[in-house]
Order: structure tokens, then sequence, then C-alpha cells
């Protein structure tokens, strides 16, 4: 058939016939369509006007570094704002103020960053059309020397080299952008106190019972199950009796939450062999009653996922696993120390009471807290 085709038809028959079947045919047979789509090249160069006026080019520099500094006297202007309009005071007015002109400067900073970036490229780098081909992936000596000269090309066509006002604001402003972030978080932390010493002291005290969170009914041993596991507050972490506490006594918290987000409890109770239990730490416990502090080691998440055939805690945020029956060691995830264990013991009535507060710091590890 392909034989009678040629006879018939001459060369464009046998284009035809190789077109049929295409999938299945053998290496060499495609055929080059003779309409194929020319390539119509690049369009005209047109020239901008700082091409062609040299005082344009000029102006534009000088804008492109007028908003780079700009962008660091955003940058410095929110830091003052911080300083300046302070928040400690808590009034509507003051959060308002600061609020308005650290965001004013901090949005200063990044707009004309931005702005005077995409005009340097615009505006002032070389403007040419040119065509990127694609090439095979190699490593040799011939191909780092090409890249080399394209790094070179690129800085001269860009003037980053040459033209020293544009480079040099374009730094300032980059290292002055993150300082409004930096400072405020300071802002963070508490104003009058050292936050280190704050770390090591909660509202956990000699006597003070074990509660429910969040109902604050105290807690007796005979009411806690093995295998089971209580979400614990201390019973004086409710408005009346805080509102009539020192700050000493809060464990240097001004605020109800505050104070919680740092004595919150996970209480679970073992068979007293499972418990392998230091011989300082033996009195800490009761009955094979354990408590620890909810808050993770790693970045203060709840690790308040509990599962009572393993004795192990999980923090749902970054798979930290604790093992309970052994001070709630660390034994997967990024954690790199156990969670605080409260000491406990009962009184009078068969309620479950704090011993003494935490001994270490509660919370996410960090550098000073051995200070």
């Amino acid at each position: 058939m392909a034989e009678e085709a040629k006879n018939n038809g001459g060369d464009h028959a046998a284009v035809v016939a190789a077109g049929h079947g295409s999938v299945g045919a053998g290496a060499g047979t495609a055929v080059i369509p003779s309409d194929a789509v020319q390539n119509p090249g690049l369009p005209p160069h047109r020239k901008r006007v700082t091409d062609l006026d040299p005082k344009k080019e000029k102006s534009a520099e000088r804008t492109v570094y007028s908003l780079f500094y700009l962008s660091i006297a955003g940058s410095l202007g929110a830091v003052l704002a911080y300083m300046f309009f302070p928040i400690e005071t808590g009034e509507l007015l003051a959060i308002r103020l600061h609020t308005m002109f650290v965001g004013l400067g901090m949005a200063l900073a990044l707009l004309a960053v931005g702005i005077g970036a995409v005009h340097w490229g615009k505006a002032i780098m070389a403007d040419h059309e040119s065509v990127d081909y694609r090439h095979p992936v190699a490593s040799d000596a011939p191909t780092r020397e090409a890249s080399a000269e394209v790094f070179k090309l690129a800085d001269e066509e860009s003037g980053f080299s040459r033209r020293s006002l544009v480079r040099n604001s374009l730094i300032g402003a980059l290292i002055a952008f993150p300082l409004p972030g930096i400072t405020l978080l300071r802002g963070l932390g508490p104003q009058d106190r050292d936050p280190v010493e704050l770390a090591h002291h909660t509202m956990w005290a000699e006597g003070v019972r074990l509660a429910r969170d969040p109902s604050g009914v105290p807690i007796k041993a005979s009411e806690v199950t093995i295998g089971s596991a209580f979400h614990v507050i201390p019973e004086t972490l409710n408005h009346e009796d805080f509102e009539k506490m020192t700050l000493d006594e809060r464990g240097g918290s001004v605020h109800l939450l505050d104070a919680k987000a740092k004595a919150i409890v996970l209480l679970m109770r073992l068979n007293q062999e499972d418990l392998r239990e230091l011989p300082e730490r033996k009195d800490w416990s009761y009955d094979g009653i354990v408590a620890y502090s909810k808050v993770c080691t790693h970045v203060g998440c709840p690790v308040a996922l509990y599962e009572q055939h393993t004795h192990h805690l999980l923090c749902p945020c970054h798979q930290s696993q604790f093992d309970v029956s052994e001070h709630a060691k660390v034994i997967f995830g990024p954690a790199k120390r156990p969670l605080p264990q409260l000491p406990i013991t009962v009184d009078d009535e068969g309620y479950l009471i704090a011993q003494s507060d935490f001994h270490e710091p509660v919370g996410p590890s960090f550098w000073e807290r051995l200070k």
C-alpha cells in the first residue's frame, strides 16, 4: 500500500502516508511539515526616556536613592514611635497612638523600599530584549566561567557597583527595615520586672489545693482513678481571690489569664509499680498520682494528650512526647527537657495540695533559664 502511494503521489503522498499511525512509527520516520510557523523575531526596541536624556537618568537615580532613604526614615520612625508612645499604662488613647505611628513607620519603610526597587529596575537598569535558551545542565569549567561572566554583566547593567548612592541606600534600607520588628519584641515581656525571674514563679505555693479547670472545684485523691487525667489549676485562681493577692502571690502576673498560662497542670494516676522515680523525688507524688506542667518545654503549646497504656504525653503542635512514668522525660520530638513536676500531697480532708511551687522555670527552654 505504501508502494502504491509512492507510485501514485510522489513525495507528497509519502508525507501523508507517514503521518498515519504516527504513534507506532519507528525511529527516523518523523516528517517536518512544510508550513511550519516561522519565528517572527523580536519587535523593534523602544528606548526609554532615561536612555535618551542623561538628565532624566540622573533624576531617576535621585528618585531611587531618595526612596531608599525614606525607607530608612520610616524604619527609624517606627522605632522612635515605639519609644515615645508607650502602651504600658493601658490607656486606650496611648494604645491607638502607638499602633498608628508604629504601623505608619513600618508601612512607609516597606512601601518606599519596594517602590524604589521597582523604579530602579524600570528606569535605570539596562533595558534590552534577550532570549534565554535552555541548555543542558553542566558543571564543567567553561560553564562556571560563563556563570561568573553573567554575574559580572548583570552588575554592569544594573549599575550596582557603579551607582554607589543607590547601592548604599538600598543596603541601609534593608538593614533598617527589620529594626521595628526587633524593637517590638521588647513589648512582649514585662517592663518592670526581670522576665527570667518571673518564669521561675507561678501561683502554686505550699498548701494550695489542686482544682479542676475551669470550674475551680478542689480534687480529692480518691477521685483520681488509675488511667484518668485531670486538667488542673490552683484553687486560688479566680477573680475574687486573685484581686486580693500581692504581685508575688500571683507569681508576678498582672492579669489572671497570664497567671493561668504559667500555672496550668495535668494530673494523672498510674500504678505505683509503674513509676520510676528518682530517690529525691519519691515524695513528690502521692499514691501513684503525679502532676506536671501542661506547658511544653519546646515552644509553650499545651501538652494535653495522654495515652494511659503507654503513660506518654503528646504535644500536638510539634509531636514532642514525654514519659509520665519517668518524670516526664523527653522520648521523642524537638523538646529539650522534661516537663516541670509539681510536688503534691494531700491535706487532712483528703484534698490534693501542692507542697511548693515548681522547682524550675515552666514553659519553653531559653538560654537564661539557669541564671
